[in-house]
């Protein structure tokens, strides 16, 4: 067994560290919320007669991440560049870039950058430049490439993604209309009611808020609703709203 110690070189630290979330997540054991990006998300811009596009996926492996670039860079073989950057991990650490071919540190690291400074993770974008004839400088190229990483990262909408669990509570039908009113006054969104002997409320339920919601039904039913919890899961969440 490996402890981690005050003194222990940092490198280590980490080594366990994501050793341990790893293991965790393996075990469905949800760690914390995390930024990425909702879906698959392109956009495109054309910069002194130069068409950039921007294409960004959510993965969950490096494995995932060299695929879509291998698919977009296919998708694109007649483009001047295919430039990309991918960040794998909630705790980021594994980062990766490619300038394709333009001039170092003018596209690969600016599109790693855009990721970086989102606070993303999970996520791999691929910047396509089709050459308009205007040569851009090192400057412009890094300013190109910034934009053309940051429309494709928004197409795919920014997003938390934070630990729900699933939720089953078993009542009464007598209960069903004051507990859904109870329910849409604090905000807990309903997947689904399933109806047999008795009802059953499909929760999904931020994994921080589990223990008021047990607390309301168990005072809603005088102690009689079943609770079930059904499995964790990762959930979008923008502006507060679930997507």
């Amino acid at each position: 067994m490996h402890y981690l110690t005050y003194n222990q070189p940092l490198c280590q630290k980490k080594s366990l560290i994501c050793g341990i979330i790893r293991i965790l997540n393996e075990r469905g054991v949800l760690v914390d919320t995390y930024r990425t990006i909702h879906d698959y998300g392109t956009d495109q811009v054309t910069i002194e007669k130069s068409l950039f596009i921007g294409y960004a996926k959510p993965v969950e492996s490096e494995e995932e991440a060299r695929a879509f670039i291998a698919e977009i860079s296919t998708k694109h073989k007649d483009a001047t560049h295919n430039v990309w950057a991918y960040v794998i991990g909630q705790n980021m650490n594994i980062q990766r870039y490619s300038d394709d071919g333009e001039p170092q540190g003018t596209a690969g690291i600016p599109t790693l950058e855009v990721i970086k400074k989102e606070g993303l993770c999970n996520v791999v974008v691929v910047g396509t430049r089709y050459f308009g004839g205007i040569k851009l400088g090192a400057g412009g190229l890094v300013r190109a490439y910034t934009k053309t990483a940051k429309i494709g990262l928004d197409a795919g909408q920014i997003v938390e993604k934070m630990p729900f669990i699933e939720v089953a509570i078993g009542l009464d039908y007598t209960l069903l209309g004051k507990a859904q009113n109870e329910l849409a006054n604090r905000g807990y969104h309903v997947k689904d009611i399933e109806y047999t002997d008795s009802v059953n409320i499909i929760i999904n339920c931020e994994e921080d808020r589990l223990g008021d919601l047990k607390a309301l039904f168990i005072e809603l039913t005088s102690g009689q609703a079943q609770i079930e919890e059904r499995g964790s899961f990762y959930q979008s969440v923008k502006d507060g709203k679930i997507l």
